[in-house]
């Protein structure tokens, strides 16, 4: 019999699971939190819909990936794999040249 209970590392390989790990993680980083709004331009009130925008989740995404060691910390924090951080981030990040491409 098979079972269809997920662990929690599994969902945290969904990209919007992971996504919604991100904001709730950085909603209790007040300092990063203030900076990733600040350079969103998104008010404190307007998070909750903005978590329904492609856009948004992107930007967020892309604020995590740029600063490996805020990466590492979201990742150690919430026992979430590397690589499902990174799987995320490629799931929201528009289409574009790969590295070395020109």
């Amino acid at each position: 019999m098979q079972s269809n209970f997920k662990t929690s590392k599994q969902l945290a390989a969904d990209p919007q699971q992971t996504a919604v790990t991100v904001l709730a993680w950085l909603a209790n980083e007040p300092d990063l939190f203030g900076r990733f709004l600040a350079l969103t331009g998104v008010e404190p009130a307007q998070v909750r819909h903005a978590i329904n925008d492609p856009g948004f989740l992107s930007g967020m995404m892309d604020f995590i990936m740029q600063h490996e060691p805020t990466a590492m910390a979201f990742c150690q924090a919430t026992s979430t794999a590397p690589e499902a951080l990174n799987s995320a981030w490629l799931h929201f990040s528009p289409p574009g040249l790969g590295s070395g491409e020109y």
